[in-house]
């Protein structure tokens, strides 16, 4: 809410104030609820984003850590032990790059792209259709224009505080 003896500054402000702690709620709860949602297939949010970033065309025949990282605005050292844990359990593996022996190629395994497809695929849809409750899909085109442009705007601050995975751990 706004209100009128605010300049139009200190109600930008508020406003700003408001939709950061909101996103960071939504953040919080996504985590919290979505592990749930896939917790049976032995999932966490953060593997959930792993696996759906290697089932995208663009990721066929794998993508290296680092690339890997950027995508996820992830911290190489945030995604290491990540990557571990699921080469352990045995739904990604990872291979030298043909092009450049010095990177790793992370890739999902069959068993990976079973539990992704027949597992929890159908449970993030049944999930997404309980979240977005009430959204129309211009509600939702609406949503995804403005959190990318956000997400644009905040790579411009990253980038200029110096990027890199050497900048904030676990963003």
């Amino acid at each position: 809410m706004v209100y009128p003896d605010n300049t139009d500054e200190s109600a930008r402000i508020e406003l700003a104030n408001r939709v950061f702690f909101r996103l960071y709620q939504c953040a919080n709860m996504l985590h919290k609820t979505g592990t749930r949602a896939v917790e049976a297939e032995g999932l966490t949010t953060q593997q959930w984003a792993v696996l759906g970033a290697l089932s995208r065309p663009a990721a066929t025949g794998g993508m290296s850590v680092g690339d890997l990282a950027r995508y996820l605005k992830v911290s190489r050292q945030n995604l290491s032990g990540l990557l571990s844990r699921m080469e352990r359990d045995g739904r990604i593996q990872t291979a030298a790059d043909e092009r450049d022996r010095r990177s790793r190629l992370v890739s999902m395994t069959a068993a990976g792209q079973r539990v992704w497809q027949d597992e929890a695929l159908p449970k993030i849809h049944g999930y997404y259709g309980q979240v977005l409750e009430g959204f129309s899909v211009n509600d939702i085109t609406h949503t995804l224009h403005y959190l990318l442009k956000l997400l644009e705007n905040m790579q411009v601050v990253d980038d200029r505080q110096g990027g890199g995975d050497e900048a904030v751990e676990g963003r």
